[in-house]
């Protein structure tokens, strides 16, 4: 039996918040999502024992957040064991290309420039939404 991928959104403007979910669920995507509106959360709950017990989850960032950077978010979730295999899909104003680059770099798997196009946002999603229905967690020893 596989856990549902839970959807993490770390997002501190609400209208994005409700924009993005609101596209995800055009998508045909009924997944949980879980939305932090500071960093600082996020990473208690990326690092919480429910999350370490439950398993697999999509992360939608934000790198412009109130209290941290999302780059830090990001490196600490590709540098730990557990959650590194979790996709990370940024989602942020910044359209500069050397932040762009340390983004991959780290391990982010798609990198969307806000304002988004929500048609190649929709997409994005439901090709991810495809990705998640046969995302399975790996087996924990």
């Amino acid at each position: 039996m596989t856990a549902a991928v839970k959807i993490l959104m770390i997002e501190d403007d609400e209208g994005h918040a409700k924009l993005i979910e609101k596209n995800i669920r055009r998508a045909n995507i009924a997944n949980e999502i879980v939305h932090f509106a500071e960093g600082g959360a996020a990473v208690d709950y990326l690092f919480s024992e429910e999350v370490r017990a439950n398993g697999p989850l999509l992360i939608l960032l934000d790198l412009n957040l109130p209290d941290m950077s999302g780059i830090d978010i990001l490196a600490q979730v590709k540098a730990d064991e557990r959650l590194k295999r979790a996709p990370v899909v940024v989602l942020t104003t910044t359209d500069d290309k050397v932040e762009i680059q340390r983004c991959y770099d780290l391990g982010c798997n798609v990198y969307i420039t806000k304002p988004v196009d929500y048609e190649a946002f929709a997409t994005a999603i439901r090709q991810l939404g495809l990705f998640l229905s046969v995302m399975q967690a790996p087996e924990i020893e």
